[in-house]
């Protein structure tokens, strides 16, 4: 049974979605502070959290930064819910870590089917028992072991599928609608605009000094090399 934390200070949205959640099987622990979020997502290793952008004591976007930074808690999917509707927001959002964003007035149903889908997504997967070298970074697609010059690089589940797309579909151009079919998959919730944060996120994390793993194919989309 998959445990869901909520971080949310309103008593009514807790309410509702872990009666909600509760009733589709999952389990559910509640914080109502960022705080305590921290604490309950370090302690309880969650399998997703939903998780409110304006909280007491630490907001939304610091503490999604700070879950995502550590190592036992980097690999969680976060679902950012907010009251916050525009693009710089959502943007600001996934820039921090989050791998989905929700609006508020939200459905149950919307809510209860992202959640499936993002848990869906970062499931174990098989993956081919491969290694990539490239200069300095090294990829077990086996292991799900990431290296930039012999240290550990922490990927989201999500950069982790995107890395392994590209290092297996290589020298070919993605545009961003094929990228969300073949990674996100078609149960995704996002926006083509996702794709570039990802991206851009990636890239930080993976690519040695002074190179370009990710090609930028303008007017077109994104093609990945090791040549």
């Amino acid at each position: 049974m998959p445990t869901i934390l909520i971080i949310d200070d309103e008593q009514d949205i807790l309410d509702l979605l872990s009666y909600n959640l509760k009733k589709e099987g999952f389990s559910i622990l509640t914080a109502k502070d960022g705080i305590s979020g921290k604490e309950a997502a370090r302690n309880s290793n969650p399998d997703l959290i939903i998780l409110d952008l304006m909280l007491p004591g630490i907001d939304g976007l610091e503490l999604c930064g700070i879950l995502k930074k550590d190592p036992k808690t980097a690999l969680i999917p976060i679902i950012m819910l907010t009251a916050r509707g525009q693009e710089t927001d959502k943007i600001t959002g996934l820039e921090t870590g989050a791998d989905d964003y929700v609006t508020k007035p939200f459905s149950v149903r919307e809510i209860t089917a992202r959640v499936r889908a993002l848990l869906r997504r970062t499931s174990k997967e098989g993956a081919g028992n491969e290694v990539y070298d490239f200069e300095g970074l090294h990829a077990d697609l086996s292991t799900h072991e990431v290296k930039l010059n012999g240290r550990v690089i922490t990927l989201s589940p999500l950069e982790f599928r995107l890395l392994k797309f590209f290092i297996t579909h290589q020298e070919r151009v993605y545009n961003r609608d094929q990228l969300l079919d073949l990674v996100w998959g078609d149960e995704a919730f996002v926006e083509p605009r996702t794709v570039d944060v990802h991206i851009r996120r990636l890239r930080e994390k993976i690519e040695p000094e002074g190179a370009r793993l990710i090609k930028t194919v303008r007017g077109t989309g994104y093609r990945f090399s090791m040549e």
